[in-house]
């Protein structure tokens, strides 16, 4: 008989054919372990590091995992938009390395090395899907090295605000670089989501409206500047009410409910859904009718952790030639971090009583969740893809 699909694994070590591999890989254990780690500082376990507290935690999760996450999906799909190879075998295992030493750096004393070595690593994968753009004239997605050399800028500006060489609030980079990863979700998540509904559910019609496009991306800009600039909150409250209502009618329009059958196209809808929780919260905590961190926990653990795993495992799945549906492990997956999300954001609310218990309950969900993709995806990584092509 001849063996399934995921049963006859090709043999050999592929890691570093292609950028999601390594990447995926990476970040998935990083982030299991290092919210482990937060959550236990967090309940004064252990000491804190040279990045105190809630800032390291919300660096490594942003400059850390979400930022590896970006950059093997980008150094996967530039090469597929451009037809251009993008960096494999010495050149990705440098680009990991310096991810790597920006993990490492940061819990050490030398804090300059540290700002630099984790400023140069978006920098260095704006460069690396940069030359394959420009090579097929991609104009197109230009913005996406552009929006690198951003983050790269705002995590050198954090570090440099917390050594007092800039009078900047560090949790201010922090926000603007939660804006700007904001931004490339709703710019993915326009592109692919009603695409991957469509293919993946037979008669979803989930469409498109150019001006509820435009408006959606335009209040994200908006609310970037106004964070830059500093506006008042009343604005602030303003743009983001407006945001997270044009963004829930995108969303309508993408026909979520249609989705539950098919959980590789579901788990991407629930994270789109979390931007719009996200953006009313931000509203909601300008207007002082909310407090604490639950607006900035329903993008982190529920958008960016549900995007991020939704993507990694179809991206993961379609190119190693494996068939675009979910197993067993990647349901448990997708309720996990879903369960995560939404403990951390409406545990507090409910009762303060439940912040320590919600905060500690939701790390270990979201270490059960990217922990249990490492060890699934461990072998889909490393090994060639099944049909034989490159990558």
């Amino acid at each position: 008989m001849r063996p399934t699909t995921d049963q006859a694994d090709a043999v050999g070590f592929a890691l570093w054919n292609l950028g999601f591999r390594p990447f995926y890989l990476l970040a998935s254990i990083f982030s299991a372990f290092s919210v482990l780690l937060w959550a236990a500082q967090f309940a004064g376990y252990l000491p804190s590091t040279y990045l105190q507290g809630s800032v390291w935690h919300g660096h490594e999760m942003l400059f850390g995992y979400t930022t590896a996450v970006i950059a093997g999906f980008l150094l996967t799909a530039v090469r597929a938009w451009t037809n251009q190879p993008t960096a494999s075998g010495l050149p990705l295992m440098a680009l990991a390395a310096l991810w790597v030493c920006g993990r490492v750096l940061v819990l050490t004393p030398f804090a300059m090395t540290a700002a630099v070595v984790n400023a140069a690593f978006p920098v260095a994968i704006a460069w690396a899907i940069g030359i394959p753009l420009f090579r097929a004239r991609n104009v197109r997605n230009y913005f996406f090295a552009g929006l690198l050399i951003l983050m790269g800028a705002l995590v050198l500006a954090v570090h440099l605000a917390l050594q007092e060489y800039l009078e900047w609030p560090p949790r201010l980079g922090l926000q603007l670089a939660l804006d700007v990863v904001l931004f490339i979700m709703v710019v993915m998540g326009g592109r692919v989501i009603p695409m991957f509904t469509n293919n993946g559910v037979p008669g979803a019609n989930a469409t498109r409206h150019a001006p509820v496009e435009k408006f959606a991306l335009g209040t994200v800009i908006l609310l970037f500047l106004a964070d830059l600039l500093q506006l008042p909150q009343t604005a602030i409250a303003i743009i983001a009410l407006l945001s997270a209502l044009v963004h829930g009618v995108r969303l309508s329009l993408w026909k979520p409910w249609r989705t539950l059958a098919a959980p590789l196209v579901w788990i991407l809808h629930a994270a789109y859904l979390w931007i719009v929780v996200h953006l009313a919260m931000r509203g909601l905590n300008a207007l002082e009718l909310l407090t604490g961190s639950y607006a900035t926990h329903a993008l982190t653990v529920g958008a960016i952790g549900g995007l991020t795993l939704g993507m990694m495992t179809r991206t993961a799945r379609g190119h190693t030639g494996r068939p675009l549906i979910a197993d067993g492990a990647e349901m448990i997956i997708f309720l996990l971090i879903q369960l995560a999300a939404v403990v951390r954001v409406f545990g507090g609310i409910v009762s303060s009583d439940l912040t320590m218990a919600s905060v500690q309950l939701s790390a270990l969900l979201w270490a059960a969740a990217f922990g249990l993709y490492a060890v699934r995806y461990w072998p889909v990584l490393t090994r060639p893809r099944l049909d034989g092509k490159s990558g």
